[in-house]
C-alpha cells in the first residue's frame, strides 16, 4: 500500500454538476427545474426538448459523472488518499441538497466540492456557491447540523486537464485525411454567454474585454496550440469559437458561432477543421447535439472535413490533478506552503472567491435542448 496522503482537515469530496435527464419522461421535469422562475410554459418546454429526445430523452452527464466518480475513487485508493467522494447535483438527482444531507448524517463536517465547470463564470462557479448556501439553509431548517464547505480553484491550465485535450486535438489531426491534415485549422470551442456576464465574469480587476471567461479560454488554447506545434512542428492557425447560445437575439452575445465559423473558414478556402471543445469536462449534451449532430451536419453542407476532438472525461490525468487539487488545498488550510500546479500565463486561479466575482444577471430561456454548463 502506498503511504497515506493526507486531506486534513476535510473529511469529504462533493463532485457538484448540473445533471440531467436518465429518459424521456424526465425531459420536461428536468427543464422545469433548469428554467424555474422563468415562467416558460410547459408547450415551449416541450419543444425544448426535441433535443434530448434525439437521443432517448437521455443525457449523457449523469454516466460520464459516475465514470468520474468511478476514476476519483480509484486514484484516491491507488494512491491512499483515504477520502470518500459524493456526488450531487443542481437540475437532477442525486439533487445536492439530497447528497449533502447524506454527508451530513455520515458525519462528514468539512468538505470540498469539485464541480464540473473549470472557468470563471456566474453559471459555472457563483451560481455552484449560491447553490451549496441555498442547500446549507435547507439542512438548517431540517435542524442539521451544518458542514464547512469550500470550494476547489478553477482548474482550467491544470496540466492533468490541458494534456489529455492536447492529445484529443493531436488524435484528430491524424485522423484527417493526409492531404488535408497540415492545412487544418483548430476551432477551439466553449459556451457562449451575454457579453455583459462575460464582461464581468472573474475578480472585479478582470472585468471588460470578456473578462476571466474569455481570457482563460484564450489561455488553455494557446497551450494547446504550442503543444501541438512542438510535437507535430506544423503551427496550425486557431481561433476561439463558441456554441450553445440560449438568449435572445436582441441580447449581444460571445460570437463568432461555431456553425458560422465553419461556413467562414470554408468560404476562405481552409481545407479542414478540428473542434476542439475546450470548454465543457464532459461529452454530454452540448456537445452531441452542438458539435457532434449541428456542426457536423454544417461541414457536410460545405463539404469541409471536420473532426471533434475528446473532452476530458474520466480520464486518470483528470482524476489524478483532483487529487493534487485536493492536496493543495488541504495544505493550504492547514498553514502549509503551497506552489500551485498551473500552466500558461495566467498562473493559479483564487482559492477563495472575492466580492465582486461573476455578479449575477438574469438568465435568458435556453434556446434548445441545453442550458449553460449541462
Amino acid at each position: 500500500m502506498p503511504d497515506a496522503l493526507d486531506a486534513t482537515p476535510y473529511d469529504a469530496l462533493l463532485l457538484l454538476s448540473f445533471g440531467g435527464p436518465e429518459g424521456p419522461d424526465d425531459v420536461v421535469p428536468f427543464l422545469e427545474n433548469v428554467t424555474r422562475g422563468r415562467g416558460i410554459p410547459k408547450e415551449r418546454l416541450k419543444e425544448v426538448g426535441q433535443h434530448y429526445f434525439l437521443f432517448g430523452g437521455v443525457s449523457p452527464i449523469n454516466d460520464q459523472n459516475r465514470a468520474l466518480l468511478d476514476a476519483l475513487r480509484k486514484d484516491f485508493a491507488d494512491h491512499g488518499l483515504d477520502l470518500p467522494v459524493y456526488w450531487g447535483n443542481r437540475n437532477w438527482a442525486p439533487y445536492l441538497t439530497d447528497t449533502l444531507r447524506e454527508m451530513v448524517r455520515d458525519g462528514r463536517r468539512r468538505i470540498l466540492v469539485l464541480a464540473t465547470s473549470a472557468y470563471a463564470s456566474y453559471s459555472g462557479c457563483r451560481q455552484y456557491r449560491e447553490n451549496l448556501a441555498d442547500s446549507l439553509a435547507a439542512l438548517d431548517a431540517e435542524g442539521l447540523p451544518l458542514p464547512k464547505i469550500d470550494k476547489l480553484r478553477h482548474y482550467f491550465n491544470h496540466p492533468g486537464f490541458i494534456e489529455p485535450m492536447i492529445e484529443g486535438v493531436l488524435r484528430s489531426l491524424a485522423d484527417l485525411p493526409e492531404n488535408v491534415r497540415d492545412g487544418a485549422h483548430i476551432a477551439f470551442t466553449t459556451h457562449s454567454i451575454p457579453n455583459s456576464a462575460a464582461d464581468s465574469s472573474g475578480p472585479v480587476e478582470d472585468h471588460g474585454d470578456g473578462g476571466a471567461y474569455v481570457k482563460q479560454h484564450l489561455d488553455v488554447a494557446q497551450l494547446i496550440a504550442d503543444a501541438v506545434r512542438e510535437r507535430t512542428g506544423v503551427d496550425h492557425p486557431w481561433q476561439l469559437v463558441y456554441q450553445s447560445r440560449s438568449g435572445a437575439p436582441h441580447i449581444p452575445w460571445l460570437e463568432p458561432d461555431i456553425c458560422d465559423h465553419l461556413e467562414e473558414r470554408h468560404a476562405a478556402g481552409v481545407p479542414a477543421v478540428v473542434m476542439a471543445p475546450i470548454g465543457f469536462v464532459s461529452d454530454h449534451m452540448e456537445v452531441l447535439y452542438d458539435l457532434d449532430t449541428e456542426a457536423n451536419a454544417k461541414a457536410g453542407e460545405l463539404g469541409l472535413p471536420v473532426r471533434r476532438s475528446a473532452t476530458v472525461g474520466a480520464d486518470p490525468r483528470f482524476a489524478a490533478a483532483v487529487r493534487d487539487l485536493v492536496l493543495e488545498r488541504a495544505a493550504v488550510e492547514r498553514g502549509q506552503e503551497v506552489t500551485p500546479c498551473a500552466l500558461g500565463a495566467l498562473g493559479a486561479s483564487h482559492n477563495l472567491c472575492p466580492v465582486g466575482c461573476c455578479p449575477a444577471r438574469t438568465p435568458a430561456p435556453p434556446r434548445g435542448a441545453h442550458s449553460p454548463y449541462a
